[in-house]
């Protein structure tokens, strides 16, 4: 018989949790946002500025997370800091939230695969065949929607059959991810056909007004972001969203009671991955826009540069590097955010936060299997969703990762006082960190005037809502259950 009370092993090396972050931060967006995104919204320039800045946030919040691992090594991670400084209910807000951070990524990237055998396989559209519906002008077959939901169900059968598996698939993944990109770059360095006269618009444009006047690149300065408010929009736009860039680093302290080395290695490991993936994000949009010189046409027709700029660099082969490339970060955000997800719902089921059912521990191979089942479950609303949903997942994904960073920081600020051991720097970093979260929630949540691009649209403002009231309905249900201390 199971038991709730099986412990999950320590099988996780240095390498897999660093192919675990890698593979979570560097998802299907660093390959499809470039046309969808971070062009558009803040072209070259801004998405550079905007992830260098994101990248060098991030690692300021890091040094909370290397500081509070050790001291809470389970699995939850900012669950357990915010559960053991702030009480249940700030534990169960916080951990209720980076579910969503979480688990909201998995269907992100499962709604790419269709997108990548669709670009891969020419006219040949092997997998839109039995057309099912329309939601928000994207048409769901049901060929794109069953190999979806199978790769879905084979990565989870994959965390379910062992961590250490899991760890080395991911390994693999990260592996073939990583030479993809920088390949990808090195072409983008030493190609003729790579130009920086074609940067333009440096800051991006209004791409709806574009759209709807049939603008083409001759003329796509009449809309580009200028002036004040146009460049502090274009950074901002993909500023607001870093959170969810680069959420794969706090997956992190969610595998903290599976690692098999020192806690020491926490902060290097999260460092390494930020970089990778800042690095990422930038070569990628910044090689689409240099390899293509009428990219704004590429843009508004809602093509994929990222592809089409690897097969005018590279012919045949680039084409090839890009389909290997984003489907080992497909599926390694998949296998990554399975395993984050599932121990932190494993996490809040333990103490109470969530019903019994979520911390059954398989007792063959001790990983969390029915909170893994309840992870399939869910990630399979990506493909019926279909495409257009992703901009929705990933304004969930960036508040459940700043309310995670949040109280990370906070937690930090509070145990150092408690303890009596930190430093002067790591209470100025925790301080930053507690700041440029909130500052990531107003972005996300609050319209500025003058400011577009940034904030939710309104089906995220309804998911979000939606999310609130699920969350709030397993509060009333289980607040009795809750236990302070794990």
């Amino acid at each position: 018989m199971e038991s709730k009370e099986t412990e999950l092993k320590r099988q996780l090396n240095p390498m897999s949790v660093w192919a675990i972050a890698f593979g979570c931060i560097i998802g299907w967006g660093s390959f499809i946002n470039p046309g969808k995104k971070f062009l558009p919204n803040s072209g070259v320039a801004g998405t550079a500025i905007a992830m260098v800045l994101g990248a060098v946030v991030m690692i300021i919040i890091a040094f909370s997370y290397a500081y509070m691992v050790p001291k809470f090594p389970k699995a939850g991670g900012e669950f357990n800091f915010t559960k053991n400084c702030f009480g249940k209910f700030a534990a169960f807000f916080c951990g209720w939230f980076l579910v969503a951070a979480y688990l909201t990524n998995v269907p992100m990237n499962s709604t790419a695969i269709g997108l990548i055998v669709d670009g891969l396989d020419g006219d040949a559209d092997i997998l839109r065949f039995n057309y099912l519906y329309e939601i928000a002008g994207f048409k769901v077959y049901l060929g794109e929607l069953l190999f979806a939901a199978f790769i879905l169900i084979l990565f989870g059968f994959f965390n379910i059959i062992g961590v250490q598996k899991a760890g080395f698939i991911q390994t693999i993944l990260a592996a073939l991810l990583a030479i993809s990109a920088f390949t990808l770059f090195a072409a983008g360095l030493i190609s003729s056909k790579a130009n920086g006269i074609n940067m333009q618009p440096v800051w991006g444009f209004d791409l709806a007004a574009a759209k709807a006047e049939n603008a083409v690149t001759a003329n796509i300065g009449n809309y580009a972001h200028s002036g004040r408010a146009g460049v502090i929009s274009a950074i901002l736009a993909t500023f607001a969203i870093t959170p969810w860039a680069y959420v794969g680093f706090g997956t992190i302290p969610q595998a903290a009671e599976e690692f098999k080395f020192s806690y020491k290695k926490v902060m290097f490991i999260m460092t390494v991955a930020i970089l990778f993936g800042g690095f990422v994000y930038i070569s990628n949009n910044t090689v689409a826009a240099a390899a293509l010189k009428y990219w704004p046409d590429r843009v508004i027709a809602g093509e994929w540069v990222v592809l089409i700029a690897a097969e005018e660099l590279l012919g045949t082969f680039g084409k090839v590097l890009i389909g290997t490339g984003v489907s080992c970060a497909v599926l390694s955000g998949i296998m990554g955010f399975y395993l984050a997800s599932s121990r932190l719902i494993y996490s809040m089921s333990r103490d109470g936060y969530l019903p019994e059912w979520f911390g059954k521990i398989d007792k063959k191979f001790a990983t969390p299997k029915n909170a893994m089942i309840f992870c399939v479950l869910v990630s399979l609303s990506g493909p019926i969703l279909g495409r257009e949903a992703l901009g929705w997942f990933v304004d969930m994904s960036s508040i459940g990762a700043s309310i995670g960073y949040f109280f990370t920081c906070a937690s930090t600020l509070k145990t150092m006082k408690k303890s009596g051991d930190g430093t002067v720097g790591l209470k100025i970093t925790a301080t930053s960190g507690l700041i440029f979260s909130v500052v990531f929630m107003l972005l996300q949540l609050v319209p500025i005037p003058g400011l577009s691009g940034v904030h939710f649209c309104w089906q995220s403002y309804l998911m979000f809502a939606v999310w609130i009231v699920i969350g709030f309905i397993f509060y009333l249900l289980q607040r009795k259950k809750f236990k302070q201390t794990a």
